[in-house]
């Protein structure tokens, strides 16, 4: 919301002799609460009434589960509905570990948790780690503006924010830094009982192999793995929906 008419930006009308907040403040407050987030703006469209459960099979069983694709979703759904619930209750609650193929609706989910929360009135966080990491890698570089944010900044506010998303933990090359930067913000995160839901396309008996025992350990008591297994790539398939 850019300028509002009844206002002027001022954030308060004045009837005779007294000034009243203008209904404005609320969508300005919600439209800071998305910015400070980091979700891109084509995320912030994801909500629960949006995700689509065509895109997974009935047919097709999941091994690991002994349950079909389109079971699996709907599990993995009411747990992402269930979690909005109890963060809204008390903060202190278990996080989520979403894993599955490129394309699954991981981040679509983990989305509808962010914006849902944020509509509310809580302080999200929603990092893409490859972006994060290489936020930090640039805080080495000479050449930055003194006013750029710090290596500490960074780090910190992934630590503290009261909710944080960590999307695409992929099957990268995990260097023994890479590793400590995240073992830094989940150790934090899982001593002060600050929530975390994450997204990855490793497998959960894979995981120790990436990210190192440390981190692995973390994950596996900070955040309730779900599976979102599917035979297509839900992204591809709605580019060509709208071709």
């Amino acid at each position: 919301m850019d300028f509002c008419k009844l206002c002027h930006n001022r954030g308060l009308i004045i009837e005779g002799n007294l000034a009243i907040p203008c209904s404005c403040l609320p969508q300005k407050a919600l439209a800071r609460r998305f910015k400070k987030s980091g979700l891109p703006p084509y995320l912030r469209t994801c909500t629960f009434e949006n995700f689509d459960f065509k895109y997974y099979s009935r047919q097709n069983i999941d091994l690991s589960k002994g349950l079909s694709y389109f079971d699996s979703a709907r599990l993995t759904f009411q747990a992402a509905s269930d979690f909005v619930a109890a963060f809204q209750e008390n903060t202190v609650t278990d996080g989520l570990l979403f894993t599955g193929p490129v394309g699954s609706g991981k981040t679509f989910l983990a989305c509808c948790i962010a914006n849902n929360l944020l509509e509310k009135g809580h302080l999200v966080l929603f990092v893409i780690v490859p972006d994060l990491l290489d936020l930090i890698r640039y805080t080495y570089d000479s050449n930055r503006s003194p006013d750029d944010p710090t290596e500490q900044d960074l780090l910190e506010t992934a630590r503290q924010v009261p909710l944080l998303i960590l999307d695409d933990l992929g099957a990268h090359n995990y260097t023994e830094w890479v590793r400590n930067k995240l073992y830094s913000i989940l150790n934090h995160r899982l001593n002060y009982s600050l929530p975390t839901i994450i997204t990855t396309n490793i497998n959960l008996e894979d995981l120790e192999e990436h990210l190192g025992e440390r981190t692995t350990s973390r994950i596996y008591q900070m955040c309730r793995p779900y599976r979102l297994p599917v035979d297509i790539d839900i992204r591809a398939v709605q580019r060509q929906q709208r071709v």
